[in-house]
């Protein structure tokens, strides 16, 4: 089996607090980030970048953002940082001085991996938990999507651009999702917009083209789909998102990895070839 050209995992919603602090009172964010590290770390191939879709940390504190960059140490791999609701932009900036921010005023970066253009987006707001993209923001996607027709580009921002049926997500949402839309149909060689923010995977279609949510690595939003409970988080299978771009077939295929230690792997096949 020939390997793929380009892999791209996603990860999202870390939300990591101060050493030795749980989120909720209950969440031990940092011990699933060391087991989400610990399975990228076994993939093989190894992706060629690793997005953070958001939320790197809890609530935006300079110790956050160190406790999480120790964390990451033992990460191989390039990263690529998007921020989220949680996140103080300015600290992050601060905290991840190798990243190619293209502006002072937000986090927005493109990268060019193989064959791929993995753009990051900066759709926070200070101090509110619904995203949008500034008009700076969207005249520079525009400009950089309008610069090469030719290459495949991956869009990734923290907030989703479509409703996912859980209603205290979808108010707080991308809240000018219209006007990525017509920038994406005006940009075919879009072939994914990827999030996060509501700790579920999801999939779905959006401006022609595919829209995911990445789950997180410990803790989910319970899928309340007819509004019959208060906003509650449930801890369910952790999981990230695996993208995978072919060039031989120009196209994208994405996996719902889980975290953690499984049985296995078992042969289908005995020693002599017929099924166990």
């Amino acid at each position: 089996m020939s390997k793929p050209d380009v892999v791209i995992a996603q990860i999202t919603d870390l939300h990591i607090k101060r050493r030795g602090e749980l989120a909720y009172g209950k969440v031990d964010t940092a011990a699933g980030l060391e087991r989400l590290v610990q399975t990228l770390n076994l993939l093989r191939p190894e992706p060629h970048l690793i997005v953070i879709s958001g939320d790197l940390v809890d609530t935006g504190r300079s110790e956050e953002y160190l406790h999480l960059r120790k964390l990451l140490e033992p990460l191989r791999g390039p990263l690529m940082v998007v921020p989220g609701n949680h996140d103080n932009p300015g600290t992050m900036r601060e905290a991840f001085p190798d990243q190619p921010f293209q502006s002072a005023s937000s986090l927005n970066q493109i990268r060019q991996v193989g064959h791929l253009d993995i753009v990051g987006l900066d759709s926070s707001v200070p101090g509110q938990p619904h995203g949008e993209l500034d008009a700076a923001t969207l005249s520079w996607l525009d400009a950089t999507l309008a610069a090469d027709h030719a290459r495949p580009a991956l869009l990734f921002l923290h907030h989703p651009p479509f409703r996912m049926g859980v209603w205290h997500m979808d108010r707080q949402n991308l809240a000018n999702a219209d006007a990525l839309s017509r920038i994406v149909i005006r940009h075919p060689r879009v072939a994914l917009v990827a999030a996060g923010h509501c700790h579920r995977s999801a999939i779905t279609r959006f401006a022609g083209t595919l829209g995911t949510i990445c789950p997180a690595p410990s803790h989910a939003v319970a899928l309340d789909l007819d509004q019959a409970i208060m906003p509650s988080f449930t801890i369910e299978p952790p999981a990230f998102h695996l993208h995978i771009w072919s060039n031989a077939d120009q196209s994208l295929l994405t996996h719902h990895v889980p975290v953690g230690d499984f049985d296995g792997p078992h042969p289908f096949f005995g020693a002599d070839g017929r099924l166990l």
